[in-house]
């Protein structure tokens, strides 16, 4: 039975390396699996932000296009470091050399999921100083958001 459980927990912690699809601005799909990109939480897809003149656009429409634009055809290679409560592996992920997850960050499309990392809390500071994506105007953060939608599956749909 224990070569069982270590059989698998070596197999839940094999790299994943493959061309990527974006689910959302979290989310990868390779090889049929849903990664949620560690340390990080993007705008929902129907998410809505507010420009810095006020009016609305589509935070997390423009957050999952973002990282499809940057992920692109390229190898995308993750490090799982377990799996969330919708059974989705959870991992840091790099493109081109990249961390995506820092990248997403950096370019103001998703935040550092402190409940979870501290890891990318300097890329968001770095952000929101410059004003770069979600923090040119007012935002609920991700979580926020979906705790006033009531969404109670799992946040990064198809």
């Amino acid at each position: 039975m224990s070569i069982l459980l270590s059989a698998s927990t070596l197999a839940a912690a094999a790299p994943i390396t493959g061309q990527a699809s974006v689910i959302d601005g979290d989310t990868l799909e390779i090889h049929g699996q849903r990664i949620r990109l560690n340390g990080i939480d993007a705008p929902e897809s129907r998410q809505l932000c507010r420009r810095a003149a006020g009016e609305p656009y589509r935070c997390g429409q423009l957050a999952a296009l973002a990282l499809a634009d940057f992920v692109g055809l390229a190898t995308v290679a993750c490090e799982p470091t377990g799996r969330d409560r919708y059974k989705r592996v959870i991992a840091t992920c790099e493109a081109r050399g990249v961390d995506v997850g820092q990248w997403m960050v950096e370019q103001g499309r998703a935040m550092a999921f402190r409940r979870y990392s501290d890891k990318y809390v300097a890329e968001e500071v770095r952000a929101s100083r410059a004003r770069r994506g979600i923090w040119q105007g007012p935002f609920l953060p991700p979580w926020a958001w979906r705790a006033q939608a009531g969404e109670n599956s799992p946040p990064h749909r198809r």
